[in-house]
């Protein structure tokens, strides 16, 4: 039997081993998907490096930047964002070898282009871990230029959230790549001027779980169009897929 998984701390949110075991079962796949949910990251690859039957891994927060150390080889996508969310593993005579892809980014784009056909020019982006750098790419990709909002700016391409009021009316689409608002935590929602909102505004949660987050309720009570990131979880997850299986 196949192994695979998913590496992250903590994983109570996670909906992905749900995801691949009704997929195993659905197409009579003889493999079987685990939790790898620690605290300790090298621990944990030493658990996988020693784990024959294992194929392949994603990668969730906490650890999308801090595994690149870790890993024998990385796709161009995923250096260029800095951020790993699935790893294929190899077992060879001379050990385990891991290669990093990125795989949100592809997830993400084709998810944001069902929701809107005509991509506005303008994004505000929250947050500035792994998930944000994809999304940022996929963004850049698309000529839309973008706004991180981050509670302690570094940069000059980095705003603060008390300056969020001035860019929401020229800018359509704020995607939420923070986990606030991810359950058990429901009622959180990022501190933004939801008042300011209106019907030509789209907010895009990457959370899943729950359903409609805090964040995507506001927005929809202001007339926004809301879409949360569960398509795009089953996206990068299919992507993710050929890589392992390939």
């Amino acid at each position: 039997m196949q192994l695979f998984g998913l590496l992250g701390f903590p994983l109570g949110h996670s909906f992905s081993k749900t995801y691949f075991t009704e997929k195993f079962k659905a197409e009579k796949i003889d493999a079987e998907f685990v939790n790898f949910e620690s605290d300790n990251i090298e621990q944990t690859l030493q658990v996988i490096k020693t784990t024959p039957s294992l194929k392949g891994f994603a990668v969730t927060i906490p650890y999308k930047e801090k595994i690149i150390p870790y890993l024998d080889h990385i796709s161009e996508d995923a250096r260029k964002i800095g951020a790993v969310n699935s790893v294929k593993v190899e077992h060879t005579i001379s050990g385990s070898i891991l290669t990093g892809y990125n795989t949100d980014i592809l997830g993400f784009r084709e998810s944001l282009l069902e929701f809107i056909q005509t991509p506005p020019t303008q994004a505000l982006l929250l947050g500035t871990g792994g998930a944000s750098k994809a999304v940022r790419n996929a963004l850049a990709s698309l000529g839309i230029e973008v706004f991180t909002v981050s509670r302690t700016p570094h940069s000059s391409s980095e705003i603060s959230y008390d300056q969020v009021a001035h860019y929401l009316p020229n800018t359509p689409l704020i995607i939420n790549a923070t986990p606030v608002g991810m359950w058990p935590y429901v009622t959180d929602c990022p501190d933004i001027p939801y008042h300011l909102l209106s019907s030509n505004h789209y907010l895009f949660d990457l959370i899943y779980n729950p359903e409609i987050t805090e964040f995507m309720h506001r927005g929809e009570q202001q007339g926004a169009r809301i879409k949360n990131g569960l398509q795009m979880l089953h996206l990068q997850a299919d992507y993710s897929w050929k890589l392992w299986t390939t």
